[in-house]
C-alpha cells in the first residue's frame, strides 16, 4: 500500500512515530536541562542547532526531536560555556575530536566535563555552584578574617541568604595561593580596578548586541561575552609570561 499523509511527505515519518517514546520535544529538553542549567532558553536550544552543536531530527510538520544523545550533546555543551568559558569554536573542535574517536562521548545521564581548551583557559567549576560560608572556608583553607576583608573589599560576594558561587570559590582559592606568596591585601585593589576596567569594556562592545530584540540576541551576547572572557585569560596570561622573561633570564 503507497504511503500516504504525512508519511508520503516525510519518509522517515514512520520510523519517527514508531520511537516517539525515546525521542522528546525541545520542551521536554529543556525541562531535563533547566534543573541544572536554569538560564537556558528554547531560544538558546536552537542557537546551539543554528551553530551546529546539536542536530535534532525533524518530524513532517517540522517539529524538533531530540534523543538522549542529543541531550549529552547539550550538556557537553552548556557545561564547558558555564565551568569552563570555553567559546563555540572550541567546543564545537573537541566535539568532533569526539567523532572521530579522539575523545571521549558525552554521557547521556551526566554532565560531561570537557578537557582543557586553548592555552591560558583554565578548567573553573563556576556556574550554578552553591557553598555555604562553612564549606568556602574549608575548601579553600581560607582564614575567616581574611574572607572578611575580602567581601569588604568588594572582591567576593554572598548571595542571599549567605551562599557563596562558584566564582568566589576561585577568587578566595587564587588569592589564598597569592598571599602565601607574600602578596598583600593591598595589592588585591589592582586586580579589582583592572576587572573592572575590562568589565567596562566588554559592556561597550556587548551593548549593541543587548539592545537587539531578536530571540537570538541574547544568546549571541552570551557567546560572544564567553569568546571575550577566554580571549582576555590567554592575553593576560601571554602578557605576564612575557613580562617575567627577562626576570627568569630566559
Amino acid at each position: 500500500m503507497n504511503p500516504s499523509g504525512a508519511a508520503a511527505r516525510d519518509p522517515g515519518a514512520h520510523e519517527l512515530g514508531a520511537r516517539d517514546s525515546a525521542l522528546m520535544s525541545i520542551g521536554e529538553v529543556l525541562a531535563h536541562l533547566r534543573t541544572e542549567f536554569p538560564d537556558t532558553t528554547i531560544s538558546k536550544l536552537r542557537f546551539l542547532e543554528a551553530e551546529g552543536l546539536v542536530d535534532p531530527q525533524r518530524t513532517a510538520s517540522g517539529y524538533r526531536k531530540y534523543t538522549w544523545n542529543d541531550v549529552a550533546r547539550l550538556r557537553f555543551v552548556l557545561t564547558a560555556q558555564r565551568d569552563q568559558y570555553l567559546p563555540l569554536r572550541v567546543i564545537r573542535e573537541q566535539l568532533e575530536a569526539v567523532e572521530r574517536g579522539e575523545g571521549e562521548p558525552p554521557a547521556a545521564g551526566r554532565p560531561a566535563l570537557v578537557a582543557v581548551g586553548p592555552e591560558g583557559d583554565v578548567p573553573v567549576e563556576t556556574g550554578d555552584v552553591r557553598v555555604s560560608r562553612a564549606d568556602l572556608v574549608a575548601r579553600t583553607g581560607v582564614a575567616d578574617d581574611l574572607l572578611t576583608e575580602l567581601e569588604r573589599l568588594g572582591l567576593v560576594l554572598s548571595r542571599p541568604p549567605g551562599w557563596y558561587d562558584g566564582d568566589a570559590v576561585v577568587i578566595v582559592e587564587a588569592v589564598v595561593g597569592l598571599t602565601r606568596h607574600g602578596l598583600e591585601l593591598r595589592h588585591l585593589r589592582a586586580f579589582r580596578v583592572a576587572a573592572d576596567r575590562e568589565v567596562g569594556l566588554f559592556t561597550q562592545l556587548l551593548a549593541p548586541l543587548v539592545r537587539q530584540h531578536d530571540p537570538g540576541a541574547r544568546a549571541r551576547a552570551a557567546e560572544t561575552a564567553r569568546e571575550l572572557q577566554a580571549l582576555s585569560q590567554r592575553l593576560h596570561a601571554a602578557l605576564v609570561r612575557a613580562g617575567l622573561r627577562a626576570t627568569l633570564g630566559r
